[in-house]
């Protein structure tokens, strides 16, 4: 995917905290077990044993989230940061990329770094306790983008997005941004809904970060909200 801007100045200010979030994803990956870059994790049962033990301790496991102890809630935000395969980072970041730049520029720096983790954090939490009996441990900065999202369908539902469609050849096709968005989105819904949609993909945490991401927006910016530059983007996943 990439995104282009109109005018030099906007490249100069730089979308700085979507290209921080997207390094710290990346350097969390890379000295964590699942890149397997890491020798410190072993190998075989041993980096299968410190991999699992890694992601508990960082993740979020719904069972334990709201037990009291301590330190799962913040688990929220350190799984914002951990991802489990290198297809699970890229799909992300690629998304995080493309939507968080223009985003953070209608937002600004700071505002658009406290809608990020918090909206993360609650789109995990609402998943967790949704499904609160359960020992699954989730991670990704899946809701946090899904809440971006949302938040750049409001603020920019006329900007072009030019995406490739496995089922029609990879043939690149012009959409408006809402469209492609609010079929992505209810990919999500229904994938929600399905029992069999299958473990270790939290599609409810997908829906309720775009769902707040949207609503925030949309209040915070209903009065102000300019149409978005023309976005180019390339897109060959149905998912963060």
């Amino acid at each position: 995917m990439i995104v282009k801007w109109r005018s030099v100045a906007d490249v100069a200010r730089g979308p700085v905290v979507t290209y921080a979030l997207i390094a710290g994803c990346c350097a969390a990956f890379l000295f964590g077990p699942a890149s397997g870059l890491n020798p410190t994790y072993g190998t075989g049962e041993r980096l299968l044993a410190n991999g699992t033990a890694y992601f508990r301790h960082w993740g979020v496991v719904p069972d334990e989230l709201f037990s009291g102890a301590g330190r799962p809630l913040l688990t929220p935000l350190t799984a914002l940061f951990v991802h489990g395969s290198w297809l699970h980072l890229l799909g992300n970041m690629l998304f995080l990329h493309v939507f968080g730049a223009m985003t953070e520029q209608r937002m600004g720096r700071v505002p658009f770094l406290v809608f990020y983790v918090t909206t993360g954090y609650l789109a995990l939490a609402a998943y967790a306790a949704a499904n609160a009996s359960s020992d699954q441990t989730l991670v990704g900065a899946s809701g946090a983008i899904s809440a971006v999202l949302g938040a750049f369908l409001c603020l920019f539902p006329k900007a072009r997005v030019t995406s490739l469609f496995p089922f029609l050849l990879f043939l690149p096709l012009r959409f408006p941004a809402w469209i492609v968005l609010l079929f992505w989105f209810g990919l999500q819904w229904l994938a929600a809904h399905r029992a069999e949609s299958g473990p270790g993909v939290a599609y409810l945490a997908h829906v309720v970060g775009f769902s707040v991401g949207f609503l925030y927006a949309w209040v915070r910016y209903r009065r102000t909200t300019r149409v978005g530059r023309p976005v180019t983007a390339v897109e060959g996943d149905s998912q963060p």
